[in-house]
């Protein structure tokens, strides 16, 4: 088992006790609408706190704040705890973020169609990385838009990648991507397909944002 991680420093500590009333932020519904899933799931294998912290590698303390929705999880952290309930990200976030879409006799509101302005996503709150769905829960395979700001970095462990097949298209910059310690680096229209599962590190070396597509599906 991976050494358990507790990422104090990445983690958004919300004020607590705070004089007054403030009506909740779409930030604040969303991280405790996260806790409630990871609880829920939790919940449904019958682990403790202390046995998700095993299977994930993230401390029992971060989990916790998580499950209380007073603290938001890095991406990092994210990939370790779907991973440990053999989910993809976009699974494990899919109940946390809002997916309204359009079902009117309009015809520029056909059913099934995904307006850019009103598609939600998520940041992460130490990195700027941003992931938006573009899929919805029901299709075959995770299509998500990633927007990585100019030299940040975001690691996701094996475990992460233990049950699928996964695709990385750049549209826009430059992606370094680190697969077990082994860098490619990959242009604008440049695609890489990930083999075994294996630690896997997504750098922007540049400048300027890279915005990437990743495609996910289990593997057979």
């Amino acid at each position: 088992m991976s050494q358990i991680v507790d990422d104090a420093g990445a983690a958004t500590e919300l004020a607590e006790g705070a004089a007054g009333s403030a009506a909740e932020t779409a930030d604040d519904a969303d991280q405790r609408r996260l806790g409630q899933r990871l609880q829920r799931l939790r919940t449904e294998r019958k682990w403790s706190l202390t046995e998700l912290a095993e299977e994930s590698g993230v401390s029992r303390a971060m989990i916790n704040r998580v499950e209380r929705g007073v603290s938001s999880p890095t991406a990092t952290i994210l990939g370790r705890l779907s991973g440990a309930f053999g989910l993809t990200v976009s699974q494990l976030l899919d109940e946390t973020l809002e997916h309204d879409v359009p079902r009117t006799a309009d015809p520029d509101e056909a059913r099934g169609v995904q307006r850019g302005a009103t598609a939600d996503s998520w940041t992460d709150p130490e990195t700027g990385y941003r992931r938006r769905p573009v899929s919805s829960a029901a299709f075959p395979a995770d299509v998500t838009e990633v927007r990585l700001p100019a030299g940040r970095e975001v690691a996701y462990p094996a475990s992460a990648y233990a049950f699928l097949r996964h695709c990385i298209w750049v549209v826009d910059g430059v992606l370094e991507v680190v697969v077990a310690g082994e860098s490619t680096r990959l242009g604008a229209g440049d695609r890489i397909e990930l083999g075994d599962p294996a630690d896997v590190v997504y750098r922007n070396p540049g400048d300027e944002a890279v915005r990437y597509v990743v495609v996910v599906v289990r593997a057979a």
